[in-house]
């Protein structure tokens, strides 16, 4: 029976409209450095700070360079979502409604730092308890594919077996990071971040289509 089930945010109980890979590539390029398609692609879902330093060419200033980097994401998100604000993924509110009322913790993890992750919550009346916990990118050593998100989280909730544990994500780093922390339900949801094909290459146990697939999936105790 599941205890707890851990969401990520942008992609997947977010609407993904585009505004964070807008803001990232716009930012690398104010800096000079141009990545492609298959670059952002591969660092969808880590932490962004981390995503950010790995992209940075080597050299003395690489740092510095990286922090300004992520300085400019930071203001360039802020005015992505002050153009298109942020949207709940059709479902998510439910889902968590329906878990909480049955007794199943609930937890949200993000590869944003927790400043980024306020923001967003408060754009989205989400900081009315409707989550037990909430993970940031920030609060953790690892971003994905380390599962440390998904351990803070159990350690958050006080929950201490996999087994009872679901995971829910858009992106092959989520996959990666939940067969690490050994989850039972480790689940892709289609229409974010990462088309189905990448998915289905990563470690998962289910891939839907939507947040209202996920309660046939594992079982509640009513």
């Amino acid at each position: 029976m599941i205890a707890l089930a851990i969401f990520d945010l942008a992609g997947t109980t977010v609407r993904d409209d585009g505004q964070v890979v807008r803001a990232f590539r716009a930012a690398l390029a104010g800096h000079g450095i141009a990545i492609g398609e298959e670059e952002v692609a591969g660092v969808r879902g880590a932490s962004k700070r981390q995503a950010i330093e790995a992209l940075i060419p080597d050299g003395p200033d690489r740092h510095s360079r990286a922090e300004g980097v992520y300085t400019s994401f930071r203001e360039r998100l802020a005015e992505e979502f002050e153009s298109v604000p942020a949207r709940a993924a059709e479902g998510a509110e439910e889902i968590f409604r329906d878990l909480r009322t049955a007794g199943v913790c609930v937890a949200l993890n993000t590869g944003f730092d927790r400043g980024i992750t306020d923001r967003l919550l408060d754009s989205l009346g989400w900081r009315d308890g409707r989550a037990n916990t909430i993970v940031c990118g920030d609060d953790v050593a690892r971003g994905r594919p380390a599962p440390d998100l998904i351990l803070r989280a159990m350690a958050d909730t006080g929950v201490n077996d996999p087994v009872t544990v679901a995971t829910v994500g858009d992106t092959a780093l989520d996959l990666e990071a939940g067969e690490k922390a050994g989850v039972r339900w480790n689940v892709a949801v289609c229409g974010g971040a990462h088309e189905r094909q990448r998915l289905e290459r990563a470690p998962h146990t289910h891939i839907v289509d939507s947040l209202s697939a996920l309660p046939a999936i594992w079982r509640v105790e009513k």
